[in-house]
């Protein structure tokens, strides 16, 4: 087990303690939820959060696809030369998978504005004209092997995920989207989750972004006062 990350967050909320929880890599077909509960076990208590990689979930559900399978656009190729090396539209497989989605004349709207708002001191719109389309799908960049050529989509039902995990531990659960490049989203949380203060507790990606094998971080409440982390406040 990796040691404690205590989080510091000069805008954030403070007293919350990471756990990085190693497991084994996660295959397609595989009982994410057993292995969750089993790994974590020990750990987590009833006034914590279990965070989840959605990346994990989405692989042993089956939502990837070989970026070779995928045969990128003209228009793929072009936006792509313009994306960070880290990007996920830094990948024509990728990006035309995006484009499949909602169709060429919105990438290309999407483009012009995040040019005319880069003249003008505003960045990051393409992905705010993208949304969901763009955030459901991982690319290739960062994940490790044996899946460090395929495509990773978006989970089903997350929130499900994360609700059976409760049921079986008694203990909350949140399915994240997080990396080292973007704050950290909530993507599905059992019913307690305070999902703004957990996303917020991840934007530093505890998790890490490499082969570190920790696609389960436990939250534990270390500070004074109620449990931000949940509704109910439940104390440790």
């Amino acid at each position: 087990m990796s040691r404690p990350l205590v989080i510091e967050q000069p805008e954030g909320v403070r007293g919350i303690v990471a756990v990085p929880v190693r497991t084994a890599v996660v295959q397609p077909g595989d009982d994410f939820l057993a292995i969750v509960a089993d790994a974590v076990r020990g750990i987590a208590r009833r006034a914590d959060v279990v965070a989840v990689s959605e990346t994990a979930l989405a692989i042993a559900q089956h939502q990837t696809m070989a970026a070779q399978s995928v045969r990128p656009s003209k228009l793929a190729y072009l936006v792509c030369r313009f994306a960070g090396p880290l990007a996920t539209v830094n990948q024509p497989e990728s990006l035309q998978l995006v484009i499949d989605r909602v169709g060429a004349p919105k990438v290309v709207g999407a483009c012009v504005l995040q040019v005319l708002g880069r003249l003008v001191g505003q960045r990051g719109l393409f992905y705010r004209v993208m949304g969901p389309a763009i955030t459901a799908i991982d690319g290739y960049t960062g994940t490790m092997p044996p899946f460090d050529r395929f495509i990773v989509l978006e989970p089903h039902d997350p929130s499900a995920f994360a609700q059976s995990l409760f049921e079986r531990t008694s203990v909350d659960c949140a399915v994240i989207d997080a990396n080292d490049l973007a704050p950290a989203k909530v993507l599905g949380a059992s019913q307690n989750v305070n999902r703004d203060v957990v996303a917020r507790a991840l934007d530093e990606n505890p998790a890490g972004n490499s082969d570190e094998q920790t696609p389960i971080v436990v939250l534990k409440w270390r500070g004074e006062g109620a449990n931000p982390m949940l509704r109910s406040g439940v104390s440790p």
